[in-house]
């Protein structure tokens, strides 16, 4: 019973957006974003700490505080979004999306090289599976178990509808399922900026030391796979921009620890 009453807004939600012209669930999903920004201070206050070190000194406390602001409406449109979708409106927003410096994602796949996508926590990276259906891309994730079991299928069931196929967390077999994934030529997208375990590789990040997980140069370098940096994009109004970076080499070193830090600062 405790699981249905936390999935039901999950229903709600979904039926409540899904019944919406595309518009109306952006300018929504922006307002209830900006709304939960006055929710709880002291994640507002972790948020502009981090866009104090990402702007730089010479950032104004207004433009720390703008883009703390774009942040939480951009996690509103996120949701938002993502409650609407509908298979019946893939073609709709794969044509929405501008995609920037592809060549590097063409070419690993004509090689057949199976692709590490390392992918950080911006805007809707689920749109992105739309487009590695879109080019043919194999592709597959990493997510988290959640102790709600309907909600983790809820979860799944969406991002199936994207064109990704989710490995969880809790699966033993996910090590082996990615390495398969990689060596048969297809895709693996990993958030490469949030150590969960924290058991990441240290790095400096903004100017800061701090942990990344190991997993995108691990298995890249593994595998000999192509790694390379992604991320999706809101545009301000309708639409989405993924820009895709250049194949990061991982550099030689004596040993694999030394390969994969200086591989995972690379990523950073």
């Amino acid at each position: 019973m405790k699981d249905w009453l936390a999935f039901i807004p999950f229903r709600i939600g979904a039926a409540f957006f899904g019944a919406l012209p595309e518009s109306a669930v952006r300018s929504l999903g922006v307002k209830a974003g900006a709304a939960a920004s006055t929710r709880k201070k002291a994640n507002r206050l972790l948020l502009a700490s981090h866009m104090r070190r990402v702007l730089g000194s010479g950032a104004s406390e207004t433009e720390v505080q703008d883009a703390v602001d774009g942040m939480y409406r951009s996690y509103g449109r996120y949701w938002a979004e993502t409650f609407w979708f509908r298979p019946r409106r893939r073609e709709l927003i794969i044509g929405s999306v501008e995609r920037i410096n592809f060549e590097p994602v063409l070419e690993a796949k004509a090689a057949g090289r199976g692709i590490v996508f390392a992918v950080p926590h911006i805007g809707n990276w689920e749109i992105a599976g739309l487009i590695a259906e879109d080019l043919g891309l194999d592709l597959m994730a990493v997510a988290e178990n959640l102790p709600n079991q309907k909600i983790t299928d809820w979860f799944l069931d969406v991002r199936a509808k994207f064109g990704i196929d989710i490995v969880l967390t809790s699966d033993p077999a996910r090590r082996s399922k990615m390495i398969r994934r990689l060596k048969e030529g297809g895709a693996l997208a990993l958030l490469a900026d949030r150590d969960v375990t924290g058991k990441g590789i240290p790095v400096v990040f903004f100017g800061e030391e701090t942990t990344m997980p190991a997993g995108p140069t691990a298995l890249a370098e593994l595998t000999n796979s192509v790694l390379i940096p992604v991320a999706a994009y809101f545009k301000d109004g309708r639409g989405y921009r993924i820009e895709v970076g250049n194949p990061i080499e991982i550099p030689a070193a004596e040993t694999r620890a030394d390969r994969l830090r200086l591989g995972a600062q690379l990523v950073a």
